[in-house]
């Protein structure tokens, strides 16, 4: 691998002086100080090794430009964009400048993705699988029913994770099962708990999984377990769900905000009601919602196009 070539001594004297401030007083972590340090390094190439003061505003603009033009998407040049204008605000501390030369210029829009959802069929098949052709086994059983949960309620994937089997009452939990009420009691975002209802599908699989659920190891009330009996972790579930959506013939790559996505998408189409599908995401604006009316518009125009006669030329 090629090394960049040495800054002179003008300009890597106070990027040195920036990078160990960010070290040893803003306690960075070495990742995230060695990517300032590209970034900045990639701004005295962009200048060709012109002075740090001597750049200006309409230098900025040129190089975020020009990133762009060389195919670099919005969010990494937000990202030197902000490493830059960081930089400056220490550096106007420590000699005068005019200005900020990065205030001011804004990374291009990065064009709007609406979050991928299942068709109904694909995701009813996906959670409803488990181990064809022999006996399922005690993690075929977890994973059906915390795939068949993720669907039924639309929950995070670290909500899922968090929940107990029942509240014991003294200090909540993250989250847990209410089996009496069919719900589950979820802590979200901003540490807002909501409750959310369970599917009867999904509380079959859960009794289903109780069965044949172990003791957990550490004598915890998790209600999913891993393979060792102790409670799943986030990352265990995104590899069983991405497992098991490529065994069962998934097209596309599958994920539990998928399953999320889909389980919004679906109560939107069948329903229309916002508010209710807010709340029981747990979106604090109704902002991060509103999204899904475009994935729900976009099935209202497949079912047009396939079923009015004047949908499309003959």
């Amino acid at each position: 691998m090629n090394r960049p070539a040495p800054l002179p001594t003008a300009l890597a004297g106070p990027l040195d002086a920036y990078l160990d401030q960010l070290r040893t007083q803003r306690k960075m972590s070495p990742l995230t100080v060695a990517a300032y340090g590209r970034d900045l390094r990639e701004l005295a190439q962009l200048s060709e090794d012109a002075d740090w003061a001597a750049i200006s505003h309409n230098d900025v603009r040129r190089f975020a430009a020009k990133l762009h033009g060389g195919g670099l998407g919005p969010r990494s040049i937000a990202r030197k964009l902000s490493s830059w204008r960081g930089f400056y605000n220490w550096l106007s501390g420590e000699r005068a400048l005019p200005a900020n030369p990065v205030d001011g210029v804004r990374a291009p829009k990065a064009p709007k993705t609406l979050p991928k959802a299942l068709s109904v069929d694909a995701a009813v098949q996906l959670v409803s699988s488990v181990a064809p052709q022999r006996a399922a086994e005690p993690d075929e059983l977890c994973n059906r029913a915390m795939f068949e949960l993720l669907y039924s309620s639309g929950l995070r994937v670290s909500e899922l994770a968090g929940l107990d089997l029942v509240y014991q009452g003294g200090a909540a939990p993250l989250g847990w099962l209410d089996r009496e009420a069919g719900e589950v009691v979820v802590t979200g975002k901003g540490n807002k708990m909501r409750r959310v209802p369970v599917g009867s599908h999904a509380m079959a699989a859960i009794d289903a999984w109780l069965a044949v659920r172990p003791p957990a190891r550490d004598g915890g009330n998790a209600l999913f377990l891993s393979s060792r009996a102790t409670r799943v972790s986030p990352r265990l579930i995104q590899l069983r769900l991405a497992r098991h959506g490529a065994a069962s013939g998934t097209a596309v790559k599958v994920h539990p905000h998928v399953l999320r996505h889909s389980f919004a998408s679906h109560v939107l189409q069948s329903s229309g009601d916002l508010r209710a599908v807010q709340d029981m995401l747990g979106h604090a604006s109704i902002a991060s919602t509103q999204v899904y009316t475009a994935l729900d518009f976009q099935h209202l125009s497949a079912v047009y196009d396939q079923a009015h006669p004047r949908a499309k030329p003959k």
